[in-house]
């Protein structure tokens, strides 16, 4: 299986028109849920978007491509899990990944929402999470906003490191020392700014979570 991504990739990098459809599919696939542990997405979507920071890929059309891919395949596990309900539990195909499930579900119980953003980034409940959430009966609409909100955030910060240093190599390759330095602010720019969406995020889903906990008896009201 490794080869046959390591061959996908070298073929990417020789035929850089099919780099959108077929990292479409590769995105697809790893949103499945059972199926997605056989797509590593990652290491092709830097390739990718190291091929499109040095100008050979459109970079528009390789993020319309994996976000549509991405978004359908976790469309497709939320649908399943509409489809089955509970008895996803008992599903012969699903009762050993029961462990995932299990976890997947307190991820979900705990961040509601919020854990279709996450859960992108999270490979082992990534595709388990939106089957989760159609199982309990999420509202489509409400998911569909996460789901689709999440994929447009996913695919650009997978594709940003092979992107930012293929413009890194070029700039420094243009400006020699001076280059080097703008790809440093560039890198801790970037950087920074994960950093502290990350904290942001976190801070709100402490706060989430914390709402969501029983207090302890004594800030209980007394009962009449």
């Amino acid at each position: 299986m490794e080869d046959f991504f390591a061959n996908i990739g070298d073929f990417i990098r020789q035929h850089a028109q099919w780099a959108g459809p077929i990292l479409g599919l590769i995105t697809f696939g790893e949103s499945m849920v059972l199926i997605g542990a056989f797509f590593p997405a990652t290491v092709l979507m830097v390739t990718a978007g190291g091929l499109a920071g040095a100008g050979v890929i459109d970079p528009w059309s390789l993020v319309i491509w994996c976000v549509v891919g991405a978004s359908l395949g976790d469309a497709i596990s939320y649908w399943l899990g509409r489809r089955l309900g509970p008895k996803a539990w008992t599903h012969p195909r699903l009762k050993q990944h029961r462990a995932a499930l299990a976890r997947a579900r307190l991820f979900f119980r705990r961040y509601g929402v919020f854990s279709i953003y996450i859960c992108r980034f999270l490979g082992p409940v990534r595709a388990f999470v939106p089957l989760i959430a159609g199982m309990t009966g999420m509202r489509n609409r409400k998911f569909q906003i996460a789901n689709i909100g999440s994929a447009t955030i996913w695919v650009p910060i997978m594709l940003a490191p092979g992107y930012l240093g293929a413009k890194g190599v070029e700039i420094a390759g243009s400006s020699g020392g001076h280059g080097l330095g703008v790809v440093a602010v560039m890198v801790i720019g970037a950087s920074g700014a994960a950093w502290f969406a990350w904290k942001a995020v976190r801070k709100q889903l402490d706060a989430q979570a914390a709402a969501r906990a029983p207090k302890p008896p004594s800030e209980r009201a007394p009962a009449a």
